[in-house]
């Protein structure tokens, strides 16, 4: 997908989350809890509780709501028990999306999800039916107005660090690296003061479907809203390639 800009979605999902900051709040507070639970509460022997503060940060979440968050998460025995699940399915035309979730209620989140594929017109499939026409990458995206020195340079730090890509789009600079590079190549950026729009573990389509028909727009759309309504639903991936929004 040369040439469609992969930052004018991001931009378009941060407005999106600007508008509900409880939304992403919530998200990024349930992945610190998990990150300190499995790695404890120094970001400095835990690097996955590191990529959470960097997320949190990007996100303009205020320092005392992180350090809050991981104290809280550090000295409550009682705190919720949250558990990964990720479900995979079908949307309009056969697109394909698959839905990370941190949950404290299996069936509330299952059932939720399933509506929202239901109302949208698609259905949940079985675990592994779309996973495999995507790539699990790091994702490193820099705004080209906020980084103004030399790209040949930033491509020769980020290769060096690990990167496995260096790109450059219409207005902005991609790096993608292997899941287990992630947290070095995002480190060695953040050390060198690189501003960075977007940084996280994705999954990546190795090809798109084009959604054209408007009506299959809107049913996919209808899934996406309700997805990113639900509180339990941390990521949604699909390979859908809609036609750009008007700005």
């Amino acid at each position: 997908m040369s040439g469609h800009s992969k930052f004018a979605n991001i931009k378009h999902k941060k407005e999106k989350n600007d508008a509900a900051k409880g939304k992403i709040f919530t998200i990024i507070g349930r992945e610190i809890a998990v990150a300190v639970k499995e790695g404890g509460p120094d970001p400095a022997n835990n690097s996955k509780l590191r990529d959470v503060i960097a997320k949190a940060k990007s996100n303009n979440m205020p320092n005392d709501t992180i350090e809050r968050g991981i104290k809280k998460a550090a000295g409550d025995a009682n705190a919720v028990n949250y558990v990964s699940i990720t479900y995979e399915g079908y949307g309009p035309n056969g697109s394909a999306i698959i839905v990370n979730a941190l949950t404290d209620n299996k069936n509330r989140t299952a059932s939720n999800v399933r509506n929202a594929f239901t109302k949208g017109g698609g259905n949940v499939g079985t675990t592994g039916c779309v996973s495999y026409m995507f790539d699990e990458k790091g994702q490193i995206i820099i705004d080209k107005e906020a980084y103004t020195k030399d790209a040949d340079e930033l491509m020769m730090l980020a290769l060096d660090a690990g990167a496995e890509d260096f790109s450059e789009e219409d207005d902005s600079f991609e790096i993608t690296t292997a899941p287990a590079d992630f947290s070095a190549v995002r480190e060695a950026l953040e050390k060198d003061g690189i501003p960075m729009a977007s940084a996280e573990v994705t999954m990546i389509p190795q090809n798109y479907v084009d959604i054209t028909d408007p009506e299959d727009i809107k049913k996919l759309n209808r899934i996406l809203d309700m997805l990113d309504e639900d509180d339990d639903v941390q990521d949604v991936f699909h390979n859908a390639n809609l036609p750009e929004e008007d700005e």
